[in-house]
């Protein structure tokens, strides 16, 4: 859990307090001159109403220029960004011609497969011409294709199951999937930190949905014992089944998963396990195979392993892995892969090749370097960063690692800055988390070197001097320390 210092709490809530005040009052006298405006739609209820619609006027607009920034170029480790303009007080942004060469800190890139690869690329335009862009169906009638049966069975065999299905979305993977799993009479057991993809799955499903607190397994056993001690609202019948979702790596903390205890809570309890692995699988463990290969869980043990291909794999889309019963289940029920068109085969391709290369079936050993290589960068870059006396979240080995901004004045002050000094950074805020708990998200790459990283430190260590957001003391460097001892000491003598 975050700890919030007491005065940048204080500080926090009153500068959200001042830009709400003033808001309000911008809209009391935007009612009264609407009142005497006409108005073609009168006697309609407005279509965006309520406290998500101010906060987007009158606090999102104003800083909106640190998000979604259009780059042109591909994701690479530097990026091309397009510069933008206002002439209404950021109400809208236009495009200009021009960009800015940027060390990029924001895409999911991990293993630097976004960019054009050796491999990768020549077989990817080779099915693009073979395939087109797109199958235009879905997989159930003419939407599947030699490349899509092949990228079943090798993401299964990836990661340790029997049977596994893809699908052209890493967000609907989770969305469509949970309503399909459990219904009704079912209960739902949530980490409090999962993404919006799980949330809003499980209330698609109808079930009913707990929550604990956040990777903390002692909790989710309370949870357990006393939801399984209740049983079901009203009748109290024992559950139908009952499923616990955690995510591997979390894409807001940068924290790795406490599978092992949370598997033997849940088998304890009889639950089943659904583990979301969209920022971890490719990107930890020996040979990519995510956080049950780093804390040597035996993957028998998940009972529905979901993953997208959208962070290691430099493609798109996401996949669930399980049991041949359960994946020939989902084929049959699962409106995601019922309705909705398949995976585009060169983005098929590109998954198959990332693959080959991380499991060296390429005939090198580029995929152990770049999984070697994301290691040693994260757990350097994570490590500067704290010497510095940024507040980071997150563990060793993960190549999320959030810088805690708190206030908002410091988020586009941050993401700004860094702009200014070429690099690109992504500010993250309300409602992608709490009111209190804005950060910069740092996403590190494997193909990011040492250069680029001590360069991004030194810009980074710069602007949080700038802006304030070290929030503890730094650790004297180790060269300077031991030229002011040696000087201390000739004085002495």
């Amino acid at each position: 859990m975050i700890t919030i210092p007491y005065t940048t709490a204080l500080t926090t809530y009153f500068s959200y307090g001042l830009l709400f005040a003033f808001g309000q009052i911008r809209d009391f006298f935007r009612k009264i001159f609407d009142w005497f405006s006409t108005n073609g739609l009168q006697g309609y209820a407005p279509i965006c109403l309520g406290l998500e619609d101010f906060y987007v006027r009158r606090l999102y607009l104003r800083i909106q220029d640190c998000f979604g920034r259009p780059i042109a170029s591909a994701p690479d480790a530097w990026i091309d960004v397009v510069e933008r303009y206002s002439n209404d007080y950021n109400k809208t942004l236009k495009r200009t011609s021009n960009t800015t060469r940027c060390l990029n800190l924001g895409s999911y890139n991990y293993l630097g497969f976004a960019a054009s690869d050796e491999f990768c690329t020549p077989r990817v335009i080779d099915s693009l011409n073979q395939y087109s862009p797109s199958t235009c169906s879905s997989r159930v009638d003419g939407g599947t294709t030699v490349l899509h049966t092949a990228l079943d069975e090798s993401v299964a065999r990836f990661v340790g199951k029997p049977a596994a299905i893809v699908f052209g979305m890493g967000y609907v993977t989770n969305s469509a999937i949970l309503p399909v799993l459990i219904g009704k009479k079912g209960l739902i057991v949530s980490d409090s930190l999962n993404h919006n993809s799980i949330v809003k799955g499980a209330q698609g499903s109808g079930a009913t949905v707990r929550v604990f607190q956040h990777n903390t397994p002692s909790h989710l056993e309370e949870v357990l014992r006393e939801q399984i001690t209740k049983g079901q609202p009203r009748t109290h019948r024992p559950w139908k089944k009952i499923i616990v979702v955690v995510e591997g790596i979390y894409s807001m903390e940068g924290e790795l998963c406490k599978l092992p205890e949370i598997i033997a809570v849940c088998k304890k309890y009889k639950a089943y396990v659904y583990l979301d692995e969209a920022h971890s699988i490719g990107a930890v463990g020996k040979t990519g195979r995510g956080v049950c290969e780093l804390l040597g869980v035996d993957t028998a043990d998940v009972d529905i392993m979901m993953g997208t291909f959208t962070k290691s794999f430099g493609s798109c889309g996401g996949y669930i892995a399980s049991s041949k019963e359960v994946i020939q289940y989902l084929k049959y029920t699962c409106p995601a892969h019922l309705y909705g068109t398949s995976i585009s085969p060169p983005a098929a391709q590109q998954i198959l090749s990332a693959i080959k290369v991380i499991l060296g079936e390429d005939g090198s050993c580029r995929g152990a370097q770049k999984l070697a290589q994301i290691r040693e960068n994260s757990n350097f870059f994570r490590s500067e960063l704290i010497k510095m006396g940024f507040e980071v979240l997150g563990d060793n080995d993960s190549p999320v690692m959030p810088i805690m901004l708190y206030n908002p004045a410091k988020i586009p002050a941050f993401s700004r800055e860094c702009l200014k000094q070429n690099v690109a950074i992504v500010t993250v805020a309300f409602p992608a988390t709490p009111l209190l708990l804005a950060r910069a998200r740092i996403c590190i790459s494997a193909a990011h070197t040492k250069e680029d990283l001590t360069k991004a430190l030194e810009v980074i260590s710069r602007v949080g001097d700038l802006v304030g957001v070290k929030y503890f003391p730094a650790e004297p460097n180790k060269k300077e320390w031991q030229e002011k001892h040696v000087e201390g000491r000739a004085k002495l003598e």
